[in-house]
């Protein structure tokens, strides 16, 4: 009877072998290979190599009227083509010109469905696609990450608020490290997440091209898998009376968008990392975004700027009573004409929050304004989201009157359908009035950068603020940064404390703010750290007693030619080499330990380089605001001994004769 049964199963499983339909495509280095499998379910798997590396996932979406992706699988049309082409980054923080290339699958369905599939040499994205006539309800979609056997995974987990649902967040949380089978249903959290195996390469798993839909959530399923979440479409808000007011969802709706019938859906990503040093230089994000909306972007100026938050305003060796007032601000347009940088941000405080033309009385705008012109230095604005969203146009107005080329708008702490629009309406609105753009309180770019080239970059990241109340910044988050957020695109992380502190003696203090690395770790942010808009978030006061140091500062670009990763262990440490016209700046990061690496110049071109080198001082272990800054004369022959101090850093900067 056994042989029987057994024979039996073996005739199923080949009629349901045979009756499904698998097509394979492969990268164009050959490395990853995609197999799409349709039978009575649409489902990929992933190898590197001829190593699985993502297990059969689940791919359907449903809609609101029952209508299923999975309804139409019979008689699927494939098509494949392959691209290769350069795409030139108008505002560059990775590289001005970027490769892409892939192999393409589509998959068509007589169900009005339909599926994308791209496979690179570093990735493999899909996306879903339909062809309604009519408008459409999106109830749900299934996006299944199954990996073979159990690994650890990077995830920023939610922390719930108290007064709002699971879905309201300001995306600025640490990483948890974590098995994926110890990972439930109920722990949710947003993307970019890593996956890390031991042996085989790293996974990153993000979305990009996110449109008039909600952003990815990812929650576990306590077995070898991730599963995609999604924000239901809002159905009732209200706004939140608090100091920095924001609107929020009382009432959700038992579908997660409506949108037009006949569209593309966002990206679903999944990068690929042999090494580590794979992962911060991987721009697959912004490859896979729709091509620039602003025909002119010759207005978008990137560049570096001071913010007074963090720090709140409190100068020093002035002869007025600092604060959010003219004095102060004048101080702060000096401060970046002395050093070089484009614009100051004027933050929280130089309005009232919920009505932009209600000035603060300390504040002289036409003062200002004329002063900074008159220092070819630009004003930049920070602006509550809620408070911009209700007066857009004549704030734009105004803001267009004073002067001011780039906005941030704050406390948006959403990523659901109509959240999202609101981030276009926003970014359409500063393109017609040649206002730049960054978002805080946001979820990550996800491309948003390349549709939009002015706005510049995003929050979504735990950053130097958190130092300000709490010990979370440590050096070990800070080496996790370029591995998993930044793949997401530009974060806005504001370096450049010049008050630091061991992890043992830092405290968190509002009037006095320190951060847990060395002074050198936070200048090597300003070439690790990707930001066209970069904000040295220290004290003037301080720097002006240092003027060599705030020199070689502010000379650090924002945009680069080109970018190599040297040498990287997420984590623990990361080499970066950037290029400016001919000039190349090397930047190094450790954790907590200190380590003494030894980088090759070999990628340099051939010639000689004046070199001007800030490391951490002898004493960095102790007093880590010790640097020391020299000057040498290399060439490609030559190596690089690199020791950086607990919590440490290193940067180098190199003009070709």
């Amino acid at each position: 009877m056994k042989h029987y049964l057994c024979t039996f199963i073996l005739l199923i499983s080949a009629y349901i072998a045979s009756a499904a339909i698998v097509r394979e495509i492969n990268s164009p280095d050959q490395s990853i290979r995609l197999s799409v499998n349709v039978a009575d379910k649409l489902a990929y798997s992933i190898s590197y190599k001829n190593q699985l590396l993502v297990a059969p996932s689940e791919i359907d979406m449903i809609l609101s009227d029952g209508k299923k992706l999975s309804d139409g699988l019979a008689n699927p049309v494939f098509s494949q083509r392959s691209n290769k082409s350069i795409i030139i980054s108008p505002v560059p923080e990775k590289r001005k010109q970027i490769p892409d290339e892939y192999n393409e699958l589509t998959l068509s369905f007589p169900n009005s469905f339909g599926v994308i599939f791209r496979v690179y040499n570093d990735g493999v994205a899909y996306r879903i696609t339909t062809s309604f006539k009519d408008d459409i309800l999106v109830k749900n979609e299934v996006a299944d990450f199954y990996f073979p056997t159990n690994h650890q995974v990077y995830f920023p987990k939610v922390v719930p608020d108290a007064k709002m649902d699971k879905y309201h967040t300001s995306f600025e949380e640490l990483y948890t490290i974590q098995a994926m089978d110890s990972i439930s249903a109920n722990d949710l959290f947003f993307t970019p997440v890593l996956i890390a195996p031991e042996q085989s390469p790293k996974v990153a798993i993000t979305e990009s091209d996110l449109e008039d839909y909600p952003g990815m959530f990812l929650v576990g399923t306590m077995s070898n898998a991730l599963r995609g979440n999604f924000a239901p479409y809002p159905a009732e808000e209200t706004e939140s009376k608090e100091l920095y007011s924001l609107k929020y969802v009382t009432k959700r709706a038992d579908y997660i968008a409506k949108t037009k019938g006949n569209r593309v859906f966002p990206w679903r990503v999944l990068m690929i990392a042999p090494q580590d040093k794979n992962l911060p230089a991987n721009d697959l994000v912004y490859r896979l975004a729709s091509p620039s909306r602003v025909a002119d972007v010759s207005w978008v100026k990137p560049g570096k700027a001071t913010d007074e938050w963090i720090i709140t305003s409190n100068i020093f060796n002035v002869p007025f009573k600092s604060g959010i007032n003219t004095e102060t601000y004048l101080y702060y347009i000096d401060f970046a004409k002395r050093f070089g940088f484009e614009r100051i941000m004027m933050d929280a405080g130089w309005s009232d929050n919920n009505d932009l033309f209600k000035i603060t009385p300390e504040i002289d705008m036409q003062k200002i304004t004329s002063y900074a012109k008159s220092k070819g230095v630009k004003i930049s604005m920070w602006t509550l989201a809620l408070t911009l969203e209700k007066q857009l146009e004549p704030a734009l107005d105004q803001f267009n009157q004073w002067g001011v080329d780039f906005i941030m708008t704050d406390f948006i702490n959403r990523d659901d359908q109509k959240a999202v629009q609101l981030f276009y309406r926003i970014a359409e609105a500063c393109a017609r009035h040649k206002i730049m753009l960054m978002f805080h309180g946001a979820f990550k770019p996800a491309g948003f950068n390349r549709t939009f080239p002015h706005a510049v970059a995003r929050e979504a990241v735990l950053g130097s603020e958190y130092n300000i109340w709490s010990n979370k910044v440590t050096p070990e988050h800070n080496l996790r940064l370029p591995f998993i957020r930044m793949l997401a695109g530009p974060l806005d992380y504001e370096p450049g404390m010049l008050n630091n502190a061991t992890v043992q003696g830092f405290k968190a203090h509002a009037e006095n703010v320190m951060s847990m690395t060395t002074r050198t770790q936070q200048l090597a942010m300003f070439v690790i750290y990707e930001s066209p808009i970069q904000f040295f978030a220290g004290n003037p006061s301080q720097g002006l007693m240092e003027p060599n140091f705030m020199e070689f500062l502010g000379g650090i670009p924002t945009v680069w030619d080109d970018t190599k990763v040297l040498d990287a262990k997420l984590g623990d440490y990361i080499v970066t080499a950037r290029k400016k016209d001919k000039t190349w700046y090397i930047a190094a990061m450790t954790d907590a330990t200190a380590c003494d690496l030894t980088v090759p110049l070999d990628f340099l071109e051939a010639g000689t380089y004046t070199a001007t080198v800030c490391k951490d001082g002898v004493n960095a272990d102790k007093y880590p605001a010790d640097y020391n800054l020299s000057t040498a004369v290399l060439t490609k022959k030559d190596i690089l001994k690199i020791h950086l101090a607990p919590g440490g850093g290193y940067v180098i900067k190199l003009v070709k004769k």
